[in-house]
């Protein structure tokens, strides 16, 4: 859902999900690439530029799941037009790519599936 779901803060939420590659050991370098410190300067400073507060990668197995937070005025597709503009982004995908079940050339929010959220705590 492009339009995120509200929260509580006035912050908006995206959950997305893909998966890697079944091979214990691109996953283990997959890991590794995204430890703190490893990930290039530029493409924290696109994730901060395009206006998400917040992104999150969680992993089960090849499934991958991302939680983005922006404050609510943030668009979904306009953020990932300027993230994927961002210095080294197109580089990062593809460097990305290897481990990613996807397309090669495609774009993050090409790879990643946005998901329903389907349940919260009502209030």
């Amino acid at each position: 859902m492009k339009e995120g779901y509200k929260q509580k803060t006035g912050v908006r939420r995206w959950v997305q999900t893909m998966d890697l590659r079944d091979d214990p050991e691109l996953i283990a370098e997959y890991r590794r690439r995204h430890a703190e410190g490893q990930i290039w300067p530029e493409i924290l400073q696109g994730i901060r530029d395009c206006g998400l507060l917040d992104m999150e990668i969680y992993i089960l197995g090849t499934r991958l799941v991302m939680i983005c937070e922006a404050p609510e005025n943030v668009e979904w597709d306009e953020a990932m037009r300027k993230m994927a503009a961002g210095p080294r982004q197109a580089e990062w995908e593809d460097f990305m790519a290897v481990f990613q079940k996807c397309e090669p050339g495609q774009r993050s929010e090409e790879k990643w599936q946005m998901m329903e959220r389907m349940f919260h705590v009502y209030s």
